[in-house]
């Protein structure tokens, strides 16, 4: 970069300058490394990279802002931790960086959105001059915590530093009480029945679909071999993640465990963002800076039932669209990716809204993805956020698009990343008004009380280990209304889901006294 084009930059500009990941796979659990010493460790690694003349500890000192992004077992009873926790997560990481002049301490809500939301959110404290500099980071100890509950071990993880974190983020449930009386309250259902929506609209069989998702997650599964922070570098191939067997069961029919997010980990990541003028200040060397040209963020539909067409995401489409205005290029220009892939379908839609397709020779992440490189809770997007800053750093002048989804194609924010720098004044437009626009979208009646002939929209049949649990659908009524059931849990019913293709399937509604009841003709 010429001194011209350095001057033309504002001393305003938001700049990411240190990133920070740690994946271990083999460690014994302890107490001293409790999850907020996990995430400091990151967090440290982050401030070292931006290699500040004056030092980590000075960079620390300018912190204003540290979001913390929560923990699995901070909030979901089948995750949860016997060993304790922290009353007040960002500030045990801020007291062990030393970030003793931090402001605001966030804990954000739950949601896979949240690492770019939050580098959204400082990029425009940052350039209004609101904060100095802000910290992103979060971790999952679940490999420590199946470990420690197996063996019955004694570890003491609970801190009191005092205070209250703040909250941000939209706390809302993700479901609805129709969707949960039916059994629809995690992500492991969700996808599935979205799955099969996609695959009713690409017209596709089951075995053509299940190939089609394999070759997809061939290709995450073969950056994940190459990533030395990935937790599976096996380089699964198409037909390994499609076929069905002993060590790739069914989760939720139509995806076998390679389909499905690898939750149960040992990953940190952390990020560091400040100001150009900051930077300078710090002396923070040029060739650690990553510019955001392009951001956005929006939330479809809140609950999916009532989404009209359960393939499709206004609100990917228009983060993409709005980021890349934003930065002034288009999805031809753009050199890296990294979409969300907890499920097949989150990717499948990404690409569709976006304008990729599946098998661009670009690639379509840069870490592995959520099932093969892992997927640590809220707090995968910073694992991808830090990838990329490195990617970039890297090939200097090249672009790369972020992407992040929170609930089930339910929150995204997207971002867009370069060492080009921007030039004048760092602006966004109003979030507001794109989910304005989101919200005045129509919507799908569901009829929480169904009864008569009907027909399957989409469909998923739950497993307990190798057993098929229960099936829920999501259909239209005569009137055009969609409805959510179950089906008979009778073994049979449950194997016919699985065996053949249920989609458009007619038959009769009752109820059973707690839950509408879909009986197949």
């Amino acid at each position: 970069m010429s001194s011209d084009d350095l001057a033309k930059v504002e001393d305003s500009t938001p700049i990411l300058i240190g990133s920070g990941q740690i994946t271990d796979t083999t460690s014994k659990p302890t107490s001293a490394r409790s999850p907020s010493a996990f995430m400091a460790e990151a967090a440290r690694l982050a401030l070292d990279d931006a290699r500040a003349a004056k030092g980590a500890a000075a960079l620390a000192a300018t912190l204003d802002a540290l979001v913390i992004l929560p923990l699995f077992t901070d909030y979901s009873p089948r995750f949860s931790s016997p060993f304790g926790r922290s009353d007040n997560p960002p500030k045990s990481v801020a007291n062990r960086i030393g970030a003793t002049n931090v402001r605001d301490l966030y804990y954000a809500h739950v949601g896979g959105n949240m690492p770019q939301y939050m580098v959204n959110k400082f990029a425009e404290q940052i350039t209004r001059g609101e904060i100095r500099a802000a910290l992103v980071a979060g971790a999952e100890l679940m490999r420590t915590n199946a470990i420690g509950r197996r063996e019955k071990m004694t570890l003491d993880w609970n801190e009191s530093p005092g205070g209250e974190p703040l909250r941000i983020g939209d706390d809302r449930l993700g479901y609805s009480p129709e969707e949960e009386r039916h059994g629809l309250n995690a992500a492991i259902y969700f996808y599935p029945l979205i799955e099969n929506a996609i695959r009713g609209a690409a017209g596709r069989s089951l075995p053509d679909h299940m190939m089609s998702m394999g070759r997809l997650f061939a290709g995450f599964a073969k950056v994940a071999k190459a990533n030395p922070l990935a937790t599976r570098r096996e380089g699964y191939s198409a037909e390994q993640i499609a076929t069905v067997d002993a060590e790739n069961r069914y989760i939720a029919f139509p995806y076998p465990r390679l389909m499905n997010s690898n939750a149960l980990v040992d990953q940190a990541a952390a990020v560091v963002m400040t100001s150009v003028g900051q930077a300078k200040a710090l002396g923070i060397p040029r060739d650690r800076w990553v510019f955001l040209h392009g951001c956005a963020d929006g939330t479809d539909t809140w609950v999916t039932s009532e989404r009209t067409a359960l393939y499709r995401s206004a609100a990917i489409r228009g983060c993409a669209t709005r980021s890349l205005a934003m930065a002034g290029k288009t999805v031809a220009q753009m050199d890296l990716f990294d979409l969300y892939s907890c499920f097949p379908s989150a990717v499948e839609i990404g690409c569709r809204e976006i304008g990729l397709a599946e098998d661009d020779p670009r690639g379509l992440t840069v870490t592995g993805g959520l099932p093969f490189f892992g997927g640590p809770g809220n707090n995968y997007v910073t694992h991808s956020i830090a990838e990329m800053t490195s990617r970039l750093r890297a090939k200097p002048g090249a672009f790369g698009m972020v992407t992040a989804n929170g609930n089930y194609v339910t929150k995204h924010s997207a971002g867009i990343y370069s060492t080009t720098s921007t030039q004048g004044t760092w602006t966004r437009e109003d979030p507001k008004k794109f989910q304005a626009e989101l919200d005045a979208l129509p919507t799908v009646h569901v009829e929480s009380a169904p009864r008569g002939a009907a027909k399957i929209e989409t469909y998923t049949v739950t497993f307990n280990g190798t057993t098929p649990q229960f099936a829920v659908v999501f259909g239209r009524l005569e009137n055009g209304s969609r409805f959510v059931a179950n089906t008979p849990n009778d073994p049979s019913t449950l194997q016919d889901m699985i065996s053949r293709d249920q989609l458009g399937r007619s038959g009769t509604l009752s109820s059973d006294g707690k839950r509408n009841i879909f009986t197949p003709s």
